[in-house]
């Protein structure tokens, strides 16, 4: 089943969590291997992608460690900006996450990558929908985890240019 990441919900906000939840991030440090350079001698756009999946990964792990099978999610859609290259380093680049947004059935992840000396490299932003398990079509999010994940609200990331369907 398509998704269609432009008709989700993720306007329909709880003005209330947001109050609650704002500023908080969770660090995810992430070690860098030597096969993630590019042939221009930094981590390739694609393996940064990866390291943003990593940290969800771990996000989760850290905010949900008993996630209930009825609470399954799919990723609908990822925008990626970056503004520094990210260099091979033994140290750890770090990972902030929060969450960016909550709607009826879908909630959105904010990520920034910080390398070893703490300039902003790359921001995420993630779209996930929430199904239901059996039938893979999106449900609403559950009021348990709806309140787990509104307790993580935090700094939405904001671009530079505005999402847009029109090519050109």
């Amino acid at each position: 089943m398509a998704l269609d990441p432009d008709a989700l919900d993720t306007d329909a906000l709880d003005p209330n969590a947001r109050a609650a939840g704002s500023g908080y991030h969770l660090d995810i440090p992430v070690a860098l291997r030597w096969g993630d350079m590019d042939i221009n001698n930094h981590i390739n756009n694609v393996q940064i992608s990866r390291i943003f999946e990593e940290s969800r990964v771990r996000s989760f792990f850290e905010w949900m460690p008993d996630r209930p099978r009825k609470f399954s999610f799919l990723v609908a859609r990822q925008d990626i900006g970056f503004s520094a290259p990210v260099h091979y380093s033994l140290d750890p680049v770090h990972v902030r996450t929060c969450i960016g947004r909550v709607g009826r059935s879908s909630f959105v992840m904010a990520l920034r990558l910080f390398d070893q000396s703490g300039t902003l490299c790359a921001t995420a932003e993630t779209t996930m929908v929430v199904v239901d398990p059996d039938t893979g079509r999106p449900t609403p999010i559950p009021d348990d985890a709806r309140g787990l994940l509104s307790a993580r609200l935090g700094e939405p990331v904001r671009f530079h240019t505005p999402r847009t369907n029109a090519a050109g």
